[in-house]
């Protein structure tokens, strides 16, 4: 159920267009390649609308900001848009600072993404709910289910809030997720990560199913395998320095049928 979409990527490879922070950029880009996507991290503006027009998804980050990279994807993300690419968002630090706040704002109303992955504050934040967030982590507030949901309707897309429990909403049915493990909090670079490998199970949905594909599902699937490999790799590893290489090596191993048997989804 959730396994089979880790061997759809595998199969199908997908490029994924990513255009993330500093922090993250190389630990993402592993991270795909050890699900079996194929990462660009393109950001010059010179290239990423043909880029972004090649991609089976964008994937947007402003963990580290600065204009030009703001100005490329406002670039890449129109390119998406005119050719049909998914767009996945991840708000690091939403709410931070109000230019912070103000490129978030502007990448969701310029071409609304399909897909907005963050922790519980950042899309508390995004819906304008009261979510507090500490540098770009989540400083407080629970499950925003029903801010998600309204985040989700709003944008016609699908809202994925992470944290110890995460939620996956289009805003009519949501996925409550128990899998992952306390040290994906102790390193850096995890969420964006997922929010990556979330752009490769979505470029494969769009590309089998067009744009009406199973985009709640495709989510759902890649956090649940994300956490699995989190869960396996925690047994493997002595500390946040080895747990690192060893969640990219769960994720290399991870069984599809490990996948379905570890997964604890409920839906609402």
């Amino acid at each position: 159920m959730y396994g089979e979409w880790l061997e759809r990527v595998r199969q199908q490879g997908p490029l994924v267009h990513n255009i993330t922070n500093y922090v993250a950029m190389q630990f993402a880009a592993n991270t795909l390649l050890a699900a079996g996507a194929s990462p660009v991290m393109a950001h010059a503006a010179e290239e990423v609308e043909e880029m972004a027009a090649l991609a089976g998804a964008l994937v947007l980050n402003i963990g580290t900001l600065e204009p030009a990279w703001v100005e490329a994807m406002v670039i890449a993300q129109a390119s998406a848009a005119h050719h049909g690419v998914p767009v996945v968002l991840d708000p690091v630090g939403v709410g931070a600072t109000r230019y912070r706040t103000e490129v978030a704002t502007r990448l969701l109303a310029t071409h609304p993404p399909l897909v907005v992955r963050g922790n519980a504050a950042e899309v508390s934040v995004l819906a304008g709910g009261a979510g507090v967030v500490r540098g770009v982590d989540a400083a407080s507030g629970g499950l925003p289910v029903a801010e998600a949901g309204a985040l989700a309707r709003r944008l016609s897309g699908v809202v994925a809030a992470t944290g110890p429990v995460d939620i996956v909403t289009d805003g009519h049915k949501t996925a409550r997720i128990e899998n992952g493990d306390p040290w994906l909090s102790r390193v850096t670079a995890t969420g964006c990560s997922l929010s990556a490998l979330v752009g490769a199970f979505v470029a494969v949905a769009h590309r089998e199913e067009g744009e009406n594909g199973d985009t709640l599902m495709a989510v759902t699937a890649a956090l649940v395998c994300f956490e699995v490999a989190a869960e396996q790799a925690r047994g493997a590893a002595r500390g946040p320095g080895t747990f690192h290489p060893a969640l990219l090596d769960a994720l290399f191993h991870l069984n599809p049928a490990d996948v379905d048997a570890a997964a604890r989804v409920s839906w609402i």
